[in-house]
């Protein structure tokens, strides 16, 4: 493999020196393969390729918590670098990410070699002869700058490399509904403010080993609207697995082992949560790609392979471009429709028990058990190539769904919760002053939080009944209409059953605190009252405590039991903030008023 490699570094060289541009080998080319370059190496070559060529503008759409630069290229043949321009000469935009797992960071040399040959090398001037490019070579910044050999355990090269979170240890890929990080924040405006027509997302997966070099993740299981997915499914599917075998990198559907890291167990897919950037582009109406690459093959293999895959979706785009922003604009036409509100709207999704029987690529391998720990030791034999015949559990089944309303209404007191809904691009507007609204909400019954923290937040569950009322907003709230675009977004953000929501990431957990408590002995005297006007309440105690062993044998929890039962509690504990307007006929009128 180093003598495969080291002929190819030579005729790579030999064939940019032959255009007198030896000069435009990369840090990656230069090392051998083996290595990536650091930050303001990355920098310098993506403001070189500016500089060189009037197609290629190099911008920073943000800053990180520590203050870099976050870079994107702009690739554009008629040297149109703004939206309004590009959107103007019917261009297909493209937008391709790179390391926001920075240890993960194959697409950011891939792609900066694919630019050059593009731009610099004119190797393949029809790919941008209907096509944007938008490249963000490291999305994770700061990440990429906790550099070292070890910080990728399970991965073969580069010989250094960045680390998976970002400074503040929050993991990018997982924020991109409930928007934490500064990094995302600006992802989240460069996205909405250039709506890409098609997305990608670089990675390199851990897991079993197998013989593909990368696997795919595309949501096509219930998530996206449908005219997307059938194109998805019925068009880009079988050209990028046809031509991906063709160009020697065989693919498959990113897929989870039944049993970890056991292939025999049976594969299974999932539909992606918007906390992942494929699950967030889908509700966004928009195709997004995730490829992972196997991080068991050496880099220049996986680099060779993303390279291959880009220019593969580039030329798909070039070609359909046309009718691929059709389906968006008939996909954002859909959901901003009142006939889309009218049917159930899935929030969660599960694999049924159906499967189909599928060709799996792998190798033979045995599961011995170790005499170190007890458990169950893999041992893989790369040399020994087997495909396998595995049932694969994709029939994914809404268990969740929803009832979507008119608008939403938030009281302005819930500031962290608006201001999101500015980054993500939604439209509202603002009472001028205070109404009463029917409204239905959510009432919340034993709420149970992590017991450790999960990306920086305690996550929360909890049990709900529906409760309909009208209810005093004050001015300052926000309505939040569901005749626009983005109206997947607005519902996996605010109804609490979605596996994003932020009720589950904790937005609302001051809900659940009580603030006033009665004194015990002016309860113990209340109770008594309580019992001797209605008897029936003994009997409702009594079963209180058969169903909470905890509290029979705490006297005060017993007496904030009664205390609940009285006029003086906090009506406003455990009911959610947000209301759902249903009335067609009052939106129009909170409207003509605001």
């Amino acid at each position: 493999m180093i003598k495969y490699c080291n002929l190819l570094f030579f005729l790579t060289v030999i064939s940019l020196s032959t255009f007198g541009q030896d000069d435009w080998l990369t840090y990656y080319e230069r090392s051998g393969y083996l290595e990536t370059p650091r930050y303001d190496e990355t920098i310098e070559y993506c403001k070189k390729l500016d500089e060189a060529s009037g197609m290629i503008r190099y911008v920073s759409f943000g800053l990180s918590p520590q203050g870099r630069e976050l870079p994107l290229l702009i690739i554009d043949r008629n040297e149109n670098f703004d939206v309004a321009s590009v959107r103007e000469s019917s261009n297909t935009i493209l937008l391709i990410q790179a390391g926001i797992h920075p240890g993960e960071i194959d697409g950011k040399d891939a792609g900066l070699m694919f630019l050059r040959d593009l731009v610099i090398m004119d190797q393949y001037p029809e790919l941008l002869e209907h096509l944007t490019i938008l490249f963000i070579p490291i999305m994770n910044v700061d990440g990429h700058e906790r550099f070292g050999p070890y910080n990728r355990i399970n991965q073969n090269g580069p010989a250094e490399m960045g680390w998976r979170t970002n400074a503040q240890n929050l993991n990018l890929n997982r924020d991109f509904l409930k928007a934490d990080t500064p990094e995302i924040r600006a992802w989240l405006r460069l996205f909405n403010e250039w709506l890409p027509d098609f997305f990608i997302d670089i990675h390199a997966t851990d897991g079993a080993d197998y013989q593909y070099v990368s696997s795919y993740g595309l949501e096509i299981l219930g998530s996206m609207d449908k005219g997307l997915t059938n194109w998805t499914r019925k068009t880009f599917i079988p050209y990028l697995e046809e031509n991906m075998e063709l160009a020697g990198y065989p693919v498959f559907p990113y897929v989870m082992f039944r049993r970890w890291h056991d292939p025999r167990s049976g594969l299974r897919s999932s539909v992606a949560s918007p906390r992942l950037s494929q699950g967030y582009t889908a509700l966004q109406n928009r195709i997004g790609l995730l490829m992972e690459n196997h991080m068991l093959k050496d880099y220049k293999t996986r680099v060779d392979a993303t390279y291959a895959q880009i220019k593969l979706v580039c030329n798909i785009l070039n070609r359909d471009g046309e009718m691929l922003q059709e389906l968006n604009r008939k996909a954002d036409s859909t959901v901003s429709d009142e006939k889309f509100r009218k049917e159930p709207f899935p929030v969660k999704f599960t694999a049924s028990h159906d499967s189909t029987m599928v060709s799996f690529k792998g190798f033979d391998y045995d599961i011995v058990e170790s005499d170190l720990t007890g458990g169950n030791w893999f041992q893989y034999h790369p040399d020994q190539p087997e495909t396998y015949l595995l049932p694969y559990f994709n029939d994914q089944q809404p268990t969740a769904t929803v009832q979507l309303p008119e608008a939403y209404i938030i009281p302005p007191e819930w500031q962290e919760v608006i201001e999101r809904l500015d980054v993500h691009g939604i439209d509202y507007f603002v009472l001028k002053r205070p109404q009463s609204v029917m409204i239905q909400s959510y009432r919340f019954m034993d709420p149970e939080w992590n017991n450790t923290p999960y990306e920086g937040r305690f996550p929360n569950h909890a049990k709900k009944e529906v409760i309909e009322e009208i209810r005093e907003f004050p001015a300052g709230s926000v309505i939040i209409q569901m005749d626009q675009r983005n109206a997947r977004v607005i519902a996996h953000i605010l109804e609490p059953d979605a596996p994003d929501s932020y009720f589950y990431w904790g937005f609302f957990n001051a809900i659940f605190e009580q603030k006033e408590y009665a004194e015990s002995y002016v309860m113990e005297k209340m109770a008594r009252e309580m019992l001797a006007d209605d008897p029936s309440l003994m009997e409702e105690f009594e079963q209180m405590k058969s169903e909470n062993p905890e509290i029979a044998s705490n006297f005060w929890a017993q007496l904030n039991w009664f205390y609940s039962k009285t006029p003086y509690w906090d009506q406003k504990k455990n009911v959610y903030p947000v209301g759902k307007i249903f009335e067609k006929k009052l939106m129009e009128e909170l409207k003509n008023i605001y």
